[in-house]
């Protein structure tokens, strides 16, 4: 089956040509060796051919090519050694299917569960990170629902933000801001007390205020200033 497309139908190069090649590096004989798709002749090297050979084509309908049991030498030279095998179409391997659908229902399973056991304030931060400062007029029920919904549809990306520490930071520094507990200077670079105005850090050049604020409340000056924080909060 092809790879990330679905053409109606797309032809892949059974002969050897200066302008298509068709060659399989030998690891064992140090040499390239010519292919091509003869349906009268049970190897797919051309220097294993003898006699004239009759060229079949290979063409994917829909996105698929079905090869019978019967025809191996196709079936070796897509299997086996076409350069454009893994590059323009792959193998159908249902078991392997089957266990990356696994994998994925299980994980599926996982943030669903862990989603359900959040609380408000961490089903805050982790929505925030996908909806921005829509959470604040969301209800408690709203939050919830996003966020089973989110686990369902991202439960890869929900984990990640599940096991990030700064999530909770990043979303306390936000809401700091938003609550004019806090103040960010209009380049972003100064972060300051919106009571007086008294300078608490500087932004990192290209750096989000809200990740260096997070990562800046782990210092020991940032600690106390995020209890403040929190407090008022």
């Amino acid at each position: 089956m092809l790879i990330n497309k679905r053409p109606l139908t797309l032809r892949l190069s059974s002969k050897h040509s200066q302008r298509s090649p068709l060659l399989y590096f030998d690891e064992e004989a140090g040499t390239q060796r010519e292919l091509r798709y003869a349906t009268n002749m049970s190897s797919p090297f051309v220097d294993e051919q003898k006699g004239t050979a009759t060229l079949g084509h290979i063409v994917f309908e829909s996105g698929r090519l079905f090869v019978p049991k019967e025809q191996q030498n196709l079936q070796k030279l897509l299997s086996l050694y076409h350069p454009k095998r893994e590059r323009e179409y792959q193998e159908y391997k249902p078991q392997e299917i089957a266990t990356d659908e696994l994998d994925y229902i299980e994980m599926e399973i996982e943030a669903l569960n862990i989603a359900k056991t959040l609380d408000l304030e961490h089903t805050e931060a982790i929505l925030r990170v996908e909806y921005g400062s829509k959470v604040n007029k969301m209800t408690s029920k709203e939050l919830k629902r996003d966020l089973l919904v989110f686990a369902k549809r991202k439960p890869d990306l929900l984990l990640d933000l599940v096991n990030d520490e700064n999530i909770q930071l990043r979303n306390i520094a936000v809401k700091a801001v938003e609550q004019r507990i806090l103040k960010l200077s209009q380049d972003n670079r100064t972060v300051q007390w919106a009571s007086n105005g008294r300078k608490l850090m500087t932004v990192p050049f290209e750096e989000n205020p809200y990740s260096a604020l997070a990562a800046w409340f782990q210092t020991d000056e940032g600690l106390e200033v995020y209890k403040t924080i929190t407090k008022k909060l």
